[in-house]
């Protein structure tokens, strides 16, 4: 593997530096030395308003730019707010990538999502597979947001030969993570509503499907390590699989979650609502063959999440929103 490296002077823009997968950023980049992050809060600068990137961009001339900036959410929000989730992501993404090229940017980095792929694909998931075949209806509108902005990344660095470039994450879990009670990912999810069953004594907790639904999970300082050895890749893929390379089924999942909170009633399962995809296993061969592997295995990684949910909730500042 050829790699290069940047000054630890760079000035880096983490776009999302306050959601889960920024931070986790955010903490790796500090932690090898990197002090000129530049952040800004959707407050400070909306991603959505292409003149605010613009005048962003002219004043502060970041060198790097990691695009962890997304709205978010599982089943439900996906369902409930497609307009949202396709129009906000594909402005941000455009406007992001395009201000990157237009003030010669040196590298960028572009999170997507393992829900670009196609609902039937091959397991596990290689990244060839991508437009082969129609996407998975509860999330369509979000993956094709993420699909839009990985061309864009890929026509770009065709077209003008910058060094942009985008990475597929797999479901992501641990601190930061949005615990909404209905817009929140399963993982995260499941980890509440056992959490507050357990409190409350509960006989029973009731699950959407039928729990035989299988996904990958990987926690979110594993992808921040992935991502900050990507940037040091002298010639990467255009895009690349960020994931563990095991996948559990939703019913083991939550047998694991109700475990670790110690949660002790039963689970149901309310088969009128949606399993969701079948499967999603990513290949994520590319990336070890770097040598990157995950450090958390999914019970170490579930126990951190949970007590980081602890420990957030008792300050105040679990993030819920």
């Amino acid at each position: 593997m050829n790699t290069i490296s940047f000054p630890h002077s760079s000035r880096i823009y983490v776009a999302g530096h306050r959601g889960m997968v920024g931070s986790a950023l955010v903490r790796a980049l500090e932690a090898q030395g990197y002090k000129q992050l530049i952040l800004r809060t959707r407050q400070e600068l909306d991603l959505c308003d292409g003149g605010a990137v613009r005048s962003f961009f002219e004043r502060e001339k970041p060198e790097i730019v990691l695009i962890a900036a997304a709205r978010v959410g599982g089943i439900h929000a996906n369902a409930t707010y497609p307009a949202e989730f396709l129009h906000e992501n594909l402005a941000s993404a455009h406007n992001l990538i395009h201000e990157s090229y237009c003030h010669d940017v040196r590298r960028l980095l572009f999170l997507g999502s393992s829900c670009i792929y196609p609902r039937e694909a091959p397991q596990p998931m290689k990244e060839e597979c991508l437009l082969t075949s129609p996407l998975e209806s509860t999330n369509e509108a979000y993956a094709i947001a993420k699909i839009a902005g990985l061309k864009l990344c890929q026509f770009y660095r065709q077209q003008y030969g910058v060094l942009f470039h985008s990475a597929m994450p797999t479901n992501l879990y641990g601190p930061g993570d949005n615990y909404h009670s209905e817009n929140s990912h399963v993982l995260p999810a499941l980890l509440r509503r056992f959490h507050e069953a357990q409190e409350k004594n509960a006989s029973s907790v009731t699950l959407w499907g039928t729990g035989r639904s299988r996904r990958e999970f990987l926690h979110v300082d594993d992808l921040a390590e992935a991502l900050v050895l990507l940037l040091h890749v002298e010639n990467p893929p255009d895009w690349i699989n960020v994931g563990s390379g095991t996948d559990v089924t939703i019913r083991e999942l939550a047998e694991l979650i109700a475990q670790v909170t110690g949660f002790e009633g039963s689970l149901e399962w309310d088969t009128t609502r949606p399993d969701g995809t079948p499967r999603k296993l990513m290949d994520s061969g590319k990336l070890m063959s770097l040598g990157w592997q995950p450090k958390f295995d999914l019970e170490s990684g579930i126990r951190n999440a949970y007590a980081n949910f602890l420990s957030s909730s008792k300050q105040g500042d679990l993030r819920v929103t």
